[in-house]
């Protein structure tokens, strides 16, 4: 009946030609690449655009550790369920297992075997320092553990308080927590982190604990914390814990839909066989390093958006009502000023499948959180970041010609985005100055401004293009309020203060950011976000900056001029000059080059960013994953396309980092990509052809790609 079930998934959900799929792809995932350091990604198992990620906790708090994990710490807390990829703020780790033996500490952490500790995409193991052996696997809503003690006497932790943290010691609100028998746990903790949620659960054992001891709870402790014990028949204990936003019905209903057996390996090959499934989407020819950063980045792209519908399509809103999300499908994990630049592009090409669902998302968050969403996990808002970047996504797609949505419902929920004041947003002193003054907010006022530019020209485009021509008026002339924070003197985006005046003392150089050291920047210099408005209005700037000659001038003190002691918890790493990888708001700046006298310094640089700031090894991502953000520049910028207009479905050319590649459509079409020449010093496309025509600009659109066929580039060394 398993194996009948899975077999079933894994057929509904291919999408890709017949030969690609003959390729296990998930060889070439390294899951430890961005786990030591501050890529803050995770080597545990989960399924593309899945719930659960259960996983190794080395900590619960600290900023290297909001994954949990950290690749050299000694120390393994236990296995948790839940977690995010690459960002910069802790959340989730909920339900917490370790087994242990008699020999443990008070805090039950246990250092580990490190050459024991493999994982690929769906399965991972460790053996700890007690001699037990955990495997890790999972479905989309159901995580499978698998324990091999060293005798049949064995016990195991199930710490409900636990959670990874951010800036606060108590975590759980409130609880409530049923042993149902000797084979079940059920119940739910209401947290409060950075998100206020709800998480519902049950955990199910395939053989009953003999006792169990409630241990006693500490201060500001609200949830219990057991210690069970088991007389095992064959060393092997297997536990599996289904979660819900909903209820524990609905956990419970998880658990019977996804996983009602046994079968561990089953579960591993279902999870391996539905990972190639995505992975095989694009087939690039590489060397093997190549080829295990590219699809480890395919991996780490696909982790999120999580759907946190349950089976039946049950979902809690942002509201806290419980609703039932259209196609079952209801998404989490958001991280929009991050993945609206490279990320949601991608989705387009290679996930179209879940570009509908994404979006009814959004329109449906507005709805009942009264906006757009910011950044929201677990469905709630976290209010982490500025702008209103679902905007440009819905955009987007809606340009991409997905019609799997109301548009006159995604238009209204915009316009009330970005006219009703909420967090980080207030057009009423927006509109009154034409930016926000300094000495009117408490930080970020350059940042505000020019994000809200982004949005607005977006929504400007949306309107024009939908004939409602005096909104989109209003909205072209709010995107171009970054003019009248433009220094001229210092040819950078200044702060301004309500009476018109510069701040004063002003260093370009040094970045900044709420969290660390308030000023007009978020993670950023005034250098890095100079170059936001030109995502949309490249000619403006030209203008601004007085010419193609001088903007090009612009761009080359931008990636000389550098920075003493960068500041890497303020986006301030991976860096040429003032270029920061690490960090979003210069991720689109190298392809600006395009525009310039010198094209082809852009792809200097782009070759430069691929080669120096990924690798395959643990340290291998410099700059937080942020959501398959860092990810996806890596896979576009690796095919030789970066989409630098959201509000446009055009990608600008740089230069293709391997000889083919081949993007697979689950209509049988296929994208290929062809360099001539490359290597290690042909690193600048000559020529570019599109299915035989030259190509006279530096652009390819969205429907050239989906329509299939082939671009071929000459490369060369100047």
């Amino acid at each position: 009946m398993v194996k009948r079930s899975l077999l079933f998934f894994f057929v509904v959900t291919t999408n890709i030609s017949v030969s690609a799929q003959r390729i296990d792809y998930t060889k070439y995932v390294n899951t430890f690449i961005g786990s030591d350091g501050t890529g803050h990604t995770f080597p545990g198992p989960c399924l593309p655009f899945g719930l659960v990620q259960p996983g190794p906790d080395n900590r619960d708090k600290g900023w290297d550790y909001t994954s949990g994990y950290q690749y050299k710490d000694s120390i393994i807390l236990g296995f948790s369920q839940t977690r995010a990829n690459g960002t910069g703020i802790s959340e989730f780790g909920d339900v917490l297992l370790q087994p242990f033996t008699e020999n443990h500490n008070s805090n039950f952490g246990i250092t580990y075997i490190k050459a024991s500790e493999k994982s690929y995409p769906g399965y991972y193991t460790v053996t700890l320092s007690n001699n037990i052996k955990v495997e890790l696997s999972c479905t989309e809503r159901v995580a499978f553990h698998q324990y091999t003690y060293p005798s049949n006497e064995a016990k195991l932790l199930v710490d409900l308080q636990h959670g990874l943290r951010f800036l606060t010691d108590s975590l759980v609100l409130e609880s409530d927590v049923k042993i149902e028998n000797n084979k079940t746990i059920s119940g739910y903790c209401h947290t409060k982190n950075w998100v206020e949620r709800k998480y519902f659960f049950v955990i199910e054992f395939n053989q009953p604990f003999l006792s169990t001891i409630q241990l006693t709870k500490q201060a500001k402790e609200n949830a219990p914390r057991y210690i069970l014990n088991f007389g095992l028949k064959n060393k092997i204990l297997q536990t599996k814990i289904a979660l819900s936003t909903v209820s524990v019905s609905g956990a419970k209903l998880n658990l019977q839909k996804e996983l009602p057996g046994w079968n561990f390996s089953t579960t591993i090959e279902h999870a391996k066989n539905i990972w190639n499934t995505y992975l095989g989407r694009i087939e690039i020819e590489a060397p093997q390093k190549q080829m295990q950063i590219f699809y480890t980045c395919m991996y780490r792209l696909f982790i999120q958006p999580s759907n946190i519908a349950d089976v039946d399509g049950k979902y809690r809103a942002a509201d806290d009502s419980l609703r039932v999300a259209e196609n079952k499908e209801y998404y989490s994990t958001l991280s929009l000023w991050d993945t609206y630049r490279a990320a949601h592009p991608l989705y387009t090409i290679i996930a179209p499948e879940k570009v509908n669902g994404f979006i009814r998302t959004l329109i449906a968050h507005s709805k009942s959180a009264g906006f757009l969403p910011i950044w929201s996990a677990w469905g709630k808002d976290n209010y982490c970041m500025i702008g209103n970047h679902a905007i440009p996504v819905i955009i987007d797609a809606y340009n991409k010609g997905f019609k799997g949505f109301n548009m006159d419902e995604a238009l209204k929920e915009m316009i009330k985005t970005t006219s009703v004041n909420h967090f980080n947003s207030n057009w009423k002193l927006l509109n009154q100055y034409g930016y926000y003054p300094f000495d009117s907010l408490d930080n970020e006022s350059i940042s505000r401004t020019l994000e809200h530019g982004v949005d607005d020209y977006c929504l400007a485009t949306l309107a024009k293009k939908m004939g409602i021509h005096e909104t989109a008026d209003t909205y072209f002339k709010r995107a171009l309020y970054y003019q009248n924070i433009y220094d001229s003197s210092t040819k950078q985006m200044r702060g301004k203060d309500s009476h018109g005046k510069w701040r004063n003392p002003f260093n370009a150089l040094m970045a900044t950011s709420p969290m660390n050291n308030p000023g007009d920047y978020t993670e950023a210099n005034a250098w890095q976000y100079f170059w936001t408005p030109a995502q949309y209005d490249v000619e403006g700037m030209m203008q601004l900056l007085g010419g193609k000659k001088k903007f090009t001038a612009q761009l080359d003190s931008f990636f000389t001029i550098k920075t003493p002691n960068p500041n890497k918890y303020l986006g301030q790493e991976a860096m040429i000059g003032q270029y920061a990888h690490g960090n979003e708001p210069s991720h689109h700046i190298a392809y600006l080059y395009a525009y310039s006298e010198t094209p082809k310094k852009g792809q200097k640089y782009i070759h430069q960013i691929i080669n120096d700031f990924y690798n395959n090894t643990p340290e291998g991502m410099i700059g937080n994953d942020d959501c398959g953000q860092m990810s996806a520049w890596y896979i576009l910028s690796t095919l030789g396309f970066y989409q630098l207009n959201p509000a446009k479905d055009e990608f600008v050319l740089g230069a293709p980092q391997v000889k083919k590649a081949i993007i697979h459509f689950s209509n049988g079409k296929q994208f290929r990509i062809d360099a001539e020449k490359l290597s290690t010093q042909n690193i600048y496309a000559n020529e570019s052809f599109l299915n035989n025509r030259k190509l006279e600009t530096p652009f390819i659109t969205y429907q050239e790609i989906m329509n299939g066929g082939k671009l071929y580039t000459k490369m060369s060394t100047q």
